[in-house]
């Protein structure tokens, strides 16, 4: 028998992290569930935006790169994030974004093992992770080789020079085995890189115990710094002596402010800065992080599984019926923090699920997809989003010329 309501606030009275939720400013009427394209606005974010803009700037003007801290922002809020991934705390630096991070270490990597020519990717991996391999391999006079994910391990041979993945399917919420798949790698002697933006935040991660060698990663999904907030590099600390960042911005050289006319790379992470941090969305990112300083990632993920199996639970008993299926994982150990489900008139059911107030996203071509951030997204919350997807579907709200005119913009 499935969890009544009253089930899921009795879940949520015993819920050892439900504190957080008042942290985050979430609009009244909306069930919000996509946390995992745009976290949800933090009290601490909205304070420290205005600080930063009205006291740091405005008044400290070019003095806070000194005294308010910023000079060294990247460093300091990159250790925040080494511990949500089981790196050391001079093992991670904020800068650029995930694409640009993701362009600078496979052609670092690439550097590392020039006697091989292919770059290893998942078919139904993130589309810009691919678009940003394939736009290495035009520059490097390499390949990129994607295979299915079944397929991976046995691809993986004397030519492959880096197996580059994301860690959690964008679209399933599939979770990659990182040692396993690292282990594998590396009897070949390729080196691994992964895209950690769906799984920080929601997922337990140990990138040094899984003996990743890179990861990149957003701060804007569950990490909640704000739209485009900044991206970060993972470098194991046996590899930064020999990785060249081929984007050779002034933040990254060992005397930035000797303006000395050739570049000399900084030791240690510190070499994967590029050019001068934005100091508004880092600030807010930094403000973000705090909210884990509070918690245990084991808690997260434990309420993350809570969620996800309640939601999957109540799917089956309410949703089968009117022709969804579940495109997710089953076992809560390979599915990460999100919820997907199937159906052929996905987009239209997402866009009059959005008009009721329940936010989720859709992912081409038939994914509707849900997001669950332990932070702030509650038991009842997944219940009411359920009963909402099934009074659209027995009303038929969907089938209208608007929400089936409209086209996918995401």
């Amino acid at each position: 028998m499935t969890p009544t309501r009253d089930d899921c606030r009795k879940l949520d009275a015993n819920d050892p992290i439900a504190h957080l939720r008042d942290r985050f400013v979430l609009p009244q009427g909306v069930i919000y569930l996509d946390g995992n394209s745009l976290g949800a606005a933090s009290k601490a974010v909205i304070q420290r935006a205005r600080q930063t803009v009205e006291n740091d700037w405005a008044q400290g003007l070019i003095r806070s790169w000194n005294d308010a801290g910023w000079y060294d922002a990247p460093r300091r809020v990159g250790a925040k994030i080494a511990r949500l991934i089981g790196a050391a705390s001079d093992e991670v630096v904020v800068t650029d974004s995930t694409s640009v991070d993701l362009f600078k270490i496979l052609v670092g990597a690439l550097k590392m093992r020039a006697n091989r020519t292919t770059i290893l990717g998942e078919a139904d991996d993130f589309p810009t992770d691919a678009y940003i391999a394939q736009g290495v391999t035009e520059f490097t006079g390499t390949r990129f080789k994607r295979v299915p994910a079944d397929d991976l391990i046995g691809t993986i041979d004397e030519d492959v020079a880096i197996v580059s993945l994301t860690h959690v399917n964008y679209r399933t919420g599939l979770i990659h085995d990182m040692a396993r798949i690292a282990a594998a790698a590396h009897a070949k002697g390729a080196l691994i890189v992964w895209d950690l933006s769906h799984s920080t935040g929601a997922l337990e991660i140990a990138v040094n115990l899984a003996q990743a060698d890179f990861a990149v990663g957003c701060g804007y999904k569950y990490l909640n710094g704000g739209p485009g907030a900044p991206a970060y590099v993972f470098v194991a600390k046996h590899h930064q002596a020999a990785i060249q960042n081929p984007l050779t911005g002034w933040f990254g050289h060992a005397a930035p402010f000797d303006f000395a006319p050739d570049f000399a790379p900084a030791d240690g992470i510190g070499r994967m800065l590029t050019g001068t941090p934005p100091m508004l969305s880092l600030a807010a990112l930094d403000a973000a992080l705090d909210i884990f300083a509070d918690v245990e990632m084991k808690a997260v993920r434990a309420k993350s599984i809570s969620l996800t199996e309640l939601f999957v639970a109540l799917a089956d008993e309410h949703l089968t019926a009117h022709g969804f299926t579940l495109a997710s994982p089953r076992e809560a150990a390979l599915r990460g923090s999100q919820v997907s489900l199937a159906h052929s008139q996905g987009y239209a059911i997402m866009q009059a699920l959005i008009a009721r107030g329940v936010i989720g996203d859709f992912r081409a071509p038939d994914i509707v997809r849900f997001g669950l951030v332990p932070l702030y997204v509650r038991h009842v919350d997944v219940f009411d989003a359920v009963r909402a997807i099934g009074e659209v579907m027995a009303e038929r709200a969907w089938d209208t010329a608007e929400f089936l005119a409209r086209k996918p913009v995401t």
